[in-house]
């Protein structure tokens, strides 16, 4: 049974997860102050601070999904993805070196995005829909990061951290996906010719598409329906690695080409 968080404990948790993000100073995990409020008392945080980041002049360009693998779904005892925000200057461009002063405790995943050729408003899109409105896919890296201290987390944590949402890094060659079967997309991580990852897009609820579907219904009954050019971040096709600064990061993906990220210490 869950309770209805008290706004002044929502805002105090969001304020503590901007806190760290504002100070590169990790805190912290806050599942306890607000796991009596179960996912909804999770999603009331990361609302919070959405709205707060709207409101500083932030723009959203798409959202991720997480927990898109069932292992890890029954790992953290849920039974469904989690989404995260993603804004515009999450948005890094290939070959523009990220610094590990921006992105807390950093590890990187290789994903299939997914860019919306038209605006997504109803709950009950199907399939069909859905696959109408992929203008084309993309290999991606997303830059995963915690303000929770050494990656301490439960799913309460990380879904009021913006489903541990950095960076992403999108590749430059977009493809039309009629003729590929994401399912079957493999993919291998490499740095410096080590192999760190490796899977197929049958990872993602068995097909990044699907994925996609279930986030855009999600975002139409929460009232942020995807539009024309967002970003879908379909969730990670192997495990995660971790980075330091000089590693160039390069994911290659069956049929849709590669996308490499570069790391630096920064400033």
């Amino acid at each position: 049974m869950t309770t209805k968080l008290d706004p002044g404990v929502i805002e105090k948790v969001a304020v503590q997860l901007r806190r760290a993000q504002e100070t590169a100073t990790p805190c912290p995990p806050v599942r306890d102050m607000i796991s009596a409020g179960g996912v909804d008392g999770a999603y009331a945080v990361q609302n919070a601070n959405t709205e707060y980041w709207l409101s500083k002049g932030r723009r959203l360009v798409g959202r991720k999904a997480g927990l898109t693998s069932r292992s890890v779904q029954k790992q953290l005892g849920v039974d469904q993805p989690d989404y995260g925000m993603l804004f515009a200057d999450m948005d890094v461009p290939e070959g523009q070196p990220i610094s590990l002063k921006k992105v807390l405790q950093p590890k990187v995943e290789a994903e299939i995005a997914l860019i919306i050729g038209r605006n997504l408003d109803q709950p009950d899109i199907t399939m069909a829909e859905m696959l109408c409105a992929i203008e084309y896919a993309v290999p991606a890296i997303e830059v995963v990061a915690s303000r929770i201290a050494n990656w301490d987390i439960k799913v309460w944590d990380t879904i009021a951290d913006n489903a541990s949402a950095g960076v992403f890094v999108l590749g430059a060659e977009p493809r039309k996906i009629e003729n590929i079967d994401l399912r079957y997309c493999g993919m291998v991580m490499e740095c410096r010719g080590e192999q760190l990852s490796v899977g197929a897009g049958v990872a993602c609820l068995g097909n990044p598409v699907s994925a996609a579907l279930w986030l855009a219904q999600v975002m139409a009954r929460e009232g942020r329906p995807f539009r024309a050019g967002d970003v879908i971040l379909t969730g990670a096709l192997g495990p995660m690695a971790t980075v330091q600064a000089g590693d160039v990061m390069e994911a290659r993906i069956n049929g849709l080409g590669s996308v490499r990220a570069i790391f630096e210490a920064g400033e």
